[in-house]
């Protein structure tokens, strides 16, 4: 367990209404499980990987932009499963896909002198991705009323680490992996409610990404939007919440908790 400033995040404002059991919209009340997006969503990926950066940076004596490694990192994640998903490449697994975004990183870089194991091993800092404050609290929370479980394009072994290393509570670990197909394809999707063993308007879609929710929404799934405004930095571009697309809009995760749980 993480300690975290509950008063900090307990007093986030609430965007949505807080219902009780009582109170909450009757499709609400048949939610059983909650599904979540998890990079962005639950785990800190741009701190984590500039912290890897920068400690890789130390150790080897070398001096690059961290920040933009970072971003440079993750800006190439939609373009490669884009490709998968055309077709333009076999199934590659998002671990794989690190690895083909981060040789070209290395070369853009300047960055030299690694082995193969210490190159490795950068690849696998997306198993170490840092919670935000709120995540392992209001999972915690979330966890005394629903199934909770991972719906990620992150494949099976790398959410399993990451659930180790982070100590998320999750009950059930799903990964794109097994539907052979990336978010927001709709595959994803209905794999999930299949192997949860539930309808889709059981299930509720968590995540921080607008895509994601309307994608979850027209397979049937309930939805929960969370703002995550620093995900790609303090000067990043924020996202908010698809207007009328979202049944839950919440501060974080442990307001999202507050919200269903009362």
């Amino acid at each position: 367990m993480i300690a975290t400033p509950f008063g900090e995040t307990s007093q986030a404002a609430v965007s949505a209404p807080d219902f009780s059991e009582q109170e909450q919209p009757q499709a609400l009340v048949r939610v059983k499980a909650l599904t979540f997006d998890v990079f962005g969503t639950v785990v800190d990926w741009r701190s984590s990987i500039i912290n890897e950066a920068q400690a890789l940076s130390r150790a080897k004596g070398t001096s690059f932009n961290c920040e933009r490694f970072a971003d440079s990192w993750r800006e190439g994640y939609r373009p490669a499963m884009d490709r998968v998903e055309r077709g333009e490449l076999p199934w590659i697994n998002i671990d794989g896909l690190h690895r083909l975004i981060l040789d070209e990183l290395l070369l853009q870089f300047g960055i030299k002198g690694l082995s193969e194991a210490e190159i490795d091993d950068l690849n696998r800092a997306w198993h170490r991705l840092a919670p935000w404050p709120d995540s392992v609290p209001g999972l915690s929370r979330l966890r005394s009323r629903y199934l909770l479980a991972t719906l990620s394009n992150g494949n099976m072994a790398l959410l399993a680490n990451m659930a180790k290393s982070a100590g998320l509570p999750w009950d059930c670990i799903l990964s794109a992996e097994l539907a052979g197909h990336y978010k927001p394809a709709p595959q994803a999707y209905r794999m999930a409610a299949r192997l949860l063993g539930l309808r889709p308007a059981e299930i509720m879609m968590v995540a921080a990404h607008s895509d994601d929710l309307r994608a979850a929404r027209q397979e049937g799934f309930r939805t929960a939007f969370i703002s995550r405004p620093t995900e790609y930095g303090p000067d990043g571009p924020g996202e908010s919440a698809p207007e009328g697309e979202v049944d839950v809009t919440a501060a974080n995760l442990f307001d999202l908790a507050e919200q269903l749980t009362g």
